[in-house]
């Protein structure tokens, strides 16, 4: 698809609380623009999986430092994809989706040491794009477009409705509690969950993905072409 975009590289930040369509959309919105995608909810997923499999609890303290000092991240770009590679390895996909993942990783999430451990890495996946000659960044998580790219090209806040919600997760054989993890995220003291006072927020409950993607791309081209005309503006 031909978005007529500026050559300027782009970022877009979409947040959203659990099963709002956020990786979906991203990935989506990837592959027409040609952006390198980056969900950053696996990262979180990543580390809890690590910190389970060492015995660490969902707390702060020396134990918890000493275990993300060790961390080493990576990133492994697959197709227009970014994958953690921690201390080496890319997680499994079925592993960071486990029952046990699901049920502590917005606690762990919640940890202001953890959040520190990954914002860097988080942040530094502008530059990887850019170095793999992608056109821009698509990332979604929870506090993209609040902390990580508060300055990006373009943010959007998914909602959907409850049920509508449930039943995404239902589908995708997941078991994790919607509300119990939205009630964590939206209430902890770092990087909450929250929509940017800048972002365009869709309510995609009755919504298809496609109908979201190609609204996300339109809200693209138009804001390249304001940008392209404000350019062509200025003095020179």
């Amino acid at each position: 698809m031909d978005l007529h975009m500026s050559e300027d590289f782009q970022i877009v930040a979409i947040d959203g609380g659990a099963a709002s369509g956020k990786s979906s959309t991203a990935r989506g919105v990837a592959g027409a623009a040609h952006f390198l995608h980056v969900d950053t909810g696996s990262h979180y997923r990543a580390v809890t999986l690590r910190a389970l499999g060492e015995g660490l609890r969902p707390v702060g303290g020396p134990a918890l430092e000493h275990f993300l000092a060790g961390l080493r991240f990576e990133t492994e770009v697959r197709g227009n994809c970014a994958c953690l590679r921690l201390n080496g390895v890319v997680p499994d996909a079925a592993d960071i989706r486990s029952d046990a993942v699901n049920a502590a990783v917005s606690a762990f999430a919640a940890l202001p040491a953890v959040r520190k451990a990954v914002r860097t890495y988080q942040r530094d996946q502008a530059a990887v794009a850019r170095t793999h000659g992608f056109r821009g960044l698509v990332m979604d998580g929870r506090d993209i477009g609040t902390v990580i790219f508060p300055d990006a090209d373009l943010k959007i806040y998914l909602e959907a409705d409850a049920s509508t919600r449930a039943a995404r997760r239902k589908d995708e054989g997941q078991t994790d509690t919607i509300d119990d993890r939205d009630r964590i995220d939206s209430t902890r003291a770092t990087a909450p969950l929250a929509a940017a006072p800048d972002a365009v927020r869709i309510d995609n409950s009755n919504i298809p993905l496609g109908g979201v993607v190609e609204e996300v791309l339109r809200l693209l081209r138009q804001g390249a072409s304001a940008t392209g005309a404000s350019r062509a503006t200025e003095p020179r």
